[in-house]
Parts: structure tokens; sequence; C-alpha cells
């Protein structure tokens, strides 16, 4: 795949030069890197460690906190880089690398959303099938689907990506992007173009008509139900239906700054709108979730208490000796 890349690397040109501000910026970047880190893998650690909350919604709570780590991953690291960098240059294989790790990680979250949705859907308005229709064995289905389909499909977009012939090699971003390099290219792009159409109903449109269908369900019965049912249905779908905003106004700004000319629009703002569906969101999620559920929110106290009552009597521990 690599090989039949004529560029063997590719200049991000949406950097500009900071001076010294970008130290100040490399440890702003640091900090929400470390902040992404830290929050999430709390809460994976918390779901994992208390067997109360391996139920269905927290298993996919799980599987959405491990794709923005995975996500996460895939830019920071890049990101911290090439701010030090006078260079901004990445190779090709490198380049190919992060659009699966940034894509996966976007079409990850939009499925995993939608089987979230379908979860809640059962929850309210088959309460009573619940445990016979979400068993254990249909949960490790649907996230073995939810993380090996769209990898699928973004190994496929790139397949086709890779061995296009390109008259150039900068990109007018701060991290490489498929439509990015598709656009570089001299050879014929109607295969890739049909496909992007394709990817985009796949990984976008289809799990929102999903979502869109689930939530309808919802409203429907609890319009109908009493105050009690209409209360759990909103304390249970507020951080679900909330982070599903913010992701997807992410992703539409993203699809503009990726496809339409901003030229007009300034340097700093283009590079805001492409990173908030990669930076907002794994923010977002673990405080959204971990301070509306109240299970969660306990478990996390528990789990700091304990750490800091363990570290003061390590700390006297140490004193006596």
């Amino acid at each position: 795949m690599i090989n039949s890349t004529y560029v063997p690397y590719f200049t991000l040109s949406a950097y500009f030069d900071t001076g010294l501000f970008k130290y100040l910026f490399f440890m702003i970047v640091m900090f929400l890197y470390m902040l992404i880190v830290g929050s999430n893998l709390l809460l994976i650690v918390v779901i994992c460690m208390n067997r109360s909350l391996h139920e269905p919604m927290y298993l996919f709570l799980c599987s959405l906190f491990v794709n923005e780590l995975f996500g996460s991953t895939g830019l920071f690291p890049f990101l911290l880089l090439q701010i030090l960098s006078d260079i901004h240059t990445v190779s090709a294989p490198l380049c190919f690398l992060q659009i699966f790790s940034v894509y996966s990680y976007g079409n990850v979250q939009f499925y995993n959303l939608a089987v979230m949705s379908y979860d809640r859907y059962l929850a309210i308005c088959c309460p009573l099938q619940y445990n016979t229709r979400m068993t254990f064995n249909k949960v490790a289905m649907l996230i073995a689907v939810t993380w090996l389909f769209p990898c699928f499909a973004i190994l496929v977009l790139l397949s086709l990506s890779a061995p296009l012939q390109l008259c150039g090699n900068i990109i007018d971003k701060v991290y490489c992007g498929n439509y990015s390099i598709v656009k570089l290219a001299c050879s014929d792009t109607r295969v890739n173009n049909i496909y992007g159409l394709l990817y985009t109903v796949i990984s976008i449109i289809v799990p929102l008509i999903l979502i869109f269908f689930s939530y309808m369900k919802i409203f429907r019965v609890c319009f109908s139900g009493c105050k009690q049912t209409r209360q759990k249905a909103v304390s249970t779908c507020t951080p679900h239906l909330t982070s599903l905003l913010n992701f997807s106004f992410g992703v539409c700004f993203e699809i503009i700054q990726s496809r339409f000319n901003m030229k007009d629009v300034p340097n700093i703002v283009r590079i805001f709108l492409s990173l908030y569906w990669l930076t907002c969101q794994p923010l977002f999620s673990p405080v959204m979730y971990g301070l509306n559920m109240s299970k969660i929110r306990s478990m996390c106290k528990s789990l700091l208490l304990s750490s800091v009552r363990k570290f003061r009597s390590s700390d006297r521990f140490v004193q006596l000796e």
C-alpha cells in the first residue's frame, strides 16, 4: 500500500510561526491530553473493577471511553511534536496510519452511540424483555461489530487512496485527512469519490437514522407514560443525547472545513474547527457521564477516597520509619 505512493512525505501547511508561544501551546495541549487520558482511564478502571457495573449500558460506555483514548492517542502525541517542530512534515506511512486511527475513532464513536441508543430503547420501551433481549453474547457481538466494521471500511478507503498518483504534497491542515490526499491526485478519483460518498452514508447517516428512530420511540413512550417514567428517561438519555449533539456538530465542522473553500476564514478558526471533534468529545464524555450517572459518580468517589487513604497511610508509615 505504501510503496505505491509516489509522495514520500506530506507538508502540513496549516501550522504557522508562533515564536515562543509554541511552548505555551505545547503545555496547553499536553494538559488537555493528560486530562483526557486520566478521566477516560479512570472511568474504564471503575467500570472494569466493579461487577455491579458489568451491565450492558456501562459496557457500551466502557467501549466509548476506550475509543476516545484511541482517537486522542492518534492525534495528541503527533500534535505535540508538530507544535515544537520547525518543519511540519509527516512521512506517508505515518500519515496513512494517522488517517486510520482518526477516522476509526469517528466511525466507532457514531456506531457506539447508535448501539447505546438501541440499549436505552430496550430499557425504556421494553423493560420486561430487556434482560432476555440484551444478553451478554448480544452485547459482545454489538461491541465487536461497532469496532470491526468501521475498521474494515476505513481499510478499504485507504486501499483506494494510497495507490493514487499525486501531483503535490501540501495538506492544508494540522493533521492528515483522506480527502486532503485525494484532492492532491493527478489520476482518476471517481472510484474514491463514489466510495467516499458511500463511506459517509454508512459511517454517519446510517447510525444517525438508527439513533433517530430509537429516540422517536423513546419519546413516544415518555409522553404517554407517567411522570416517573419521564424522569427516568430524561436522566438516562440526557448524557447520551448531549454527547451525540456535541460530536455531530464537531463532525459537521470538520466536513465543512475539509470539503469547502475556507481561505477567507482565519487560520486559527479553521484549526479550531478541524480539531473540535477530536478534542472536545473525549473531554466532554467523561464529565457528562461521570456527573450524570449516580453509580459511576459514587464508584469514582470511593476509588479516589481509597487511593487518598492508601497514600496517607503509606506516608505515615514512612514517617514512622
